[in-house]
């Protein structure tokens, strides 16, 4: 999957996985990592998620990683405030408050980069890759993220045969394989969300879990 396919979706705001609301998950079991106020909190391909400002709100820095730059400039033009850019390797940087928003490529993020980052939440990113770009997303952030980073990973479970992606089908034993041993994983949601889904409906899907992961990594890969 190319950059330009994310360029087009944004430019044609063909976004429809972007929420109009902070995502329920986040504000239900992002308290349960103890997470200490002031921290750095990572947001991989973080679109114009009002997530971001929710993060912000509750005393956090917040780092987003974002490809594609209408998608960056839009969260700040809603967020009603003017952010300072600045190049910083390969990445171009909006700044505003506690938010910073790298506008690039995820897998030119180096451990400098997050190296104060004492969590990461994932809504969006896990889901958005096909196969081997998963791999190379999980592994890569595996490596540059610092031990005893703690986090939520937000998946989606179906039959992909019945619907191809993005988003993609990233089931249990799949995130076991990518993230396990470094990363500590605790499931403390999986509803099936199919009926509040149209497009999923719609496209003759029969069964969507939503799976909710609180993360932990423990160890070096």
């Amino acid at each position: 999957m190319q950059p330009e396919f994310w360029h087009d979706r944004w430019d044609r705001n063909q976004i429809g996985f972007h929420l109009q609301e902070v995502n329920p998950y986040l504000t239900r079991w992002w308290p349960s990592l103890e997470v200490a106020q002031g921290s750095r909190v990572l947001v991989p391909l973080c679109g114009k998620s009002l997530d971001l400002s929710w993060l912000a709100a509750q005393g956090y820095e917040v780092l987003g990683v974002e490809l594609t730059q209408t998608a960056v400039e839009q969260f700040f033009a809603e967020q009603k405030v003017m952010p300072t850019i600045r190049q910083h390797g390969a990445f171009k940087v909006y700044e505003a408050g506690p938010v910073s928003i790298l506008c690039g490529d995820i897998l030119e993020l180096s451990a400098a980069d997050v190296a104060d980052c004492s969590a990461v939440y994932d809504r969006a990113a896990m889901i958005a890759f096909p196969d081997d770009m998963r791999a190379a997303y999980a592994r890569h952030l595996t490596q540059v993220l610092p031990m005893g980073c703690k986090g939520l990973l937000i998946t989606l479970d179906y039959d992909q045969s019945q619907m191809k992606g993005p988003p993609f089908s990233v089931p249990h034993a799949e995130v076991e394989s990518l993230l396990s041993p470094a990363w500590s994983l605790e499931v403390v949601e999986q509803p099936d969300v199919l009926n509040q889904e149209w497009k999923f409906l719609k496209g003759g899907v029969t069964r969507l879990v939503e799976r909710v992961y609180r993360l932990k990594k423990t160890c070096t890969p």
